[in-house]
């Protein structure tokens, strides 16, 4: 009867052994697990924005800068176009300071145009202020009308995202006539490295006209 009781006793404790030893050893793959990073999903390489973006906020005042500049800039196009300037290096110049296509996806969806609506890639962009693009035959050069003046009148500043910011309202583009054209518009703006603000959306369409 004690022999059995004996062997009971030593089974038991080889199970516990036995027991307890897996546990630690689960436990220690556990921590080992947690300790190790996270695998991505995906191996392809990630962009760092860092290198791309400002760590800086957007304040209002740059935004009304920028868009001083954008109006300048159309302004200029149209100058050197009746001057019988070089209009086309001018405009891709002011799309590559002022836009940022460079930087991400923009989400440009300009005033006259119809037949293509969205402007994604640089040269859509360019063909809608200068034209000459069998690809946007509707375009006929928005910034070569040309104008003398524009003027921006905003509804309102939202930059409480801090590293965009969007403004909404009316501008009013004034040409060789003195007549001038309300149009509606939404930009949204991000800050590049250099801290120089970056148009990554913009929409503008004529007013509402009823029947």
């Amino acid at each position: 009867m004690q022999k059995k009781n004996l062997k009971t006793l030593v089974a038991i404790s080889l199970s516990s052994v036995i027991l307890t030893g897996c546990a630690t050893a689960q436990s220690q793959q556990l921590k080992s697990a947690a300790s190790e990073p996270a695998m991505s999903h995906s191996s392809a390489p990630v962009a760092d924005n860092r290198l791309l973006y400002s760590d800086s906020c957007i304040s209002e005042r740059e935004v009304v800068e920028a868009q001083k500049l954008w109006g300048d800039g159309i302004v200029r196009i149209g100058s050197v176009y009746t001057a019988n300037g070089d209009y086309k290096t001018a405009a891709a110049d002011f799309i590559q300071d002022m836009y940022g296509y460079d930087l991400s996806s923009v989400l440009f969806k300009p005033t006259l145009a119809a037949k293509v609506q969205f402007r994604s890639s640089f040269d859509a962009a360019l063909s809608y202020f200068v034209g000459g693009n069998e690809s946007y035959t509707e375009d006929k050069g928005f910034a070569i009308k040309p104008y003398t003046k524009v003027k921006f009148d905003n509804v309102g500043i939202i930059n409480n995202s801090c590293s965009m910011a969007v403004a909404m309202g009316n501008y009013y583009f004034t040409d060789l006539k003195g007549g001038e054209t309300k149009v509606e518009y939404t930009f949204a703006y991000v800050k590049d490295k250099s801290g120089k603000l970056r148009i990554v959306a913009h929409q503008s369409s004529l007013p509402y006209s009823p029947a």
